[in-house]
């Protein structure tokens, strides 16, 4: 895929050091292997040494490159304990308690994460969201000025000529169930932030709803036109490249003949290549849908608002999808001191 290749193109000129939590999953290690084998950076997997290493050798897969840690037996051990028991959260944690809790693989790579040690973190692939989100949020902190985090998909659709040549944001899909005005503001913003990273271009938004510019007066169709002029006015205040439009129904985004009818003087309908969905049951359902049955390749949840790259994988992404998701991690941290300069300056190495 293009958008995969061109990713890979650039970020083989600044390799990235990226933690996959679940070690001893075959799908991880191979996805790690491959991440190496490309050239892409540094794959660092936590786990038994042992475990791994007989995964690995039972499913023929090179270890060459790939840093083995074992939480128990790590050298940041101590520090990362300290570091917890420092949490308000956790104020007065007995130690068996704390080393039980930062050995667990997922608040050790969250810990990693936190202190530099790795520049980007993909997880979740065997258990739900909240397993690898509760860390991240609880240790991660969120950019400054941002309240919300939420999550993307990017999806790249085969043979279609919508969107971006079949290639589309969907946000938000994992995080948020019910968003304020405010809230689905941030996930515009931070969605077209991405993909502008990604791609160069200037995105174009659509904020989906059942209704195309007044077509229906609800509430709901309300909150969605306020969020849209929230989200256009931030562009406009920060000068940034981006169009954005709503409310709209998704053929009138997507269709441009289906938008000469409802959305004729729209600057995005008929051409969105960023959906904003009012609600999680909608985009979640949503992305599914259009990954099933269209054969698309599905790269995410890439999460948005958090001062350091991170991923929460699909329980059913397929090596090649994991591997994606590396790499658009990656892009991120080497393009974080960009989209946010006092963050990245601070933290990530370009």
């Amino acid at each position: 895929m293009k958008f995969i290749r061109h990713l890979f193109e650039k970020l083989q000129q600044y390799p990235k050091r990226i933690i996959f939590p679940e070690g001893t999953e075959p799908a991880i290690l191979m996805a790690a292997s491959e991440y190496v084998q490309c050239k892409l950076g540094v794959a660092i997997v936590l786990g038994d040494k042992a475990q791994i290493e007989k995964v690995a050798a039972d499913k023929g897969i090179p270890l060459n490159r790939i840093h083995i840690i074992d939480p128990s037996k790590g050298d940041d051990l101590q520090l990362f304990m300290k570091k917890l028991e420092s949490m308000p959260r956790y104020k007065g944690i007995n130690e068996a308690d704390a080393l039980k809790i930062v050995t667990h693989p997922n608040y050790f790579a969250s810990m990693m994460l936190h202190g530099g040690q790795v520049d980007g973190l993909v997880g979740g692939y065997t258990s739900a969201s909240g397993s690898i989100l509760r860390p991240l949020f609880q240790i991660i902190k969120p950019l400054p000025g941002v309240k919300t985090i939420s999550s993307c998909m990017i999806l790249q659709v085969p043979a279609c000529e919508l969107g971006d040549n079949g290639l589309f944001y969907f946000a938000d899909c994992g995080v948020i169930p019910n968003p304020t005005v405010e809230q689905l503001a941030n996930i515009a913003v931070e969605t077209a932030k991405l993909n502008r990273q990604l791609t160069g271009e200037a995105p174009r938004v659509a904020m989906l709803s059942y209704s195309t510019k007044g077509s229906a007066k609800t509430q709901d169709t309300e909150k969605i036109a306020a969020a849209t002029s929230l989200a256009r006015q931030y562009f406009i205040d920060h000068d940034l490249d981006v169009e954005i439009d709503g409310e709209l129904q998704v053929d009138a985004a997507l269709v441009k003949e289906v938008a000469e009818i409802k959305a004729k003087e729209s600057p995005v309908a008929g051409r969105a290549n960023v959906l904003i969905f009012p609600d999680l049951n909608s985009g979640n359902i949503a992305m599914k849908l259009v990954h099933r049955l269209t054969n698309a390749k599905a790269f995410g949840q890439i999460l948005l608002g958090l001062d350091r790259p991170a991923a929460d994988l699909s329980r059913g992404a397929s090596v090649d999808e994991i591997v994606g998701i590396a790499a658009i991690i990656g892009m991120r941290a080497v393009h974080y001191r960009q989209l946010y300069p006092e963050q990245g300056a601070r933290y990530l190495k370009a």
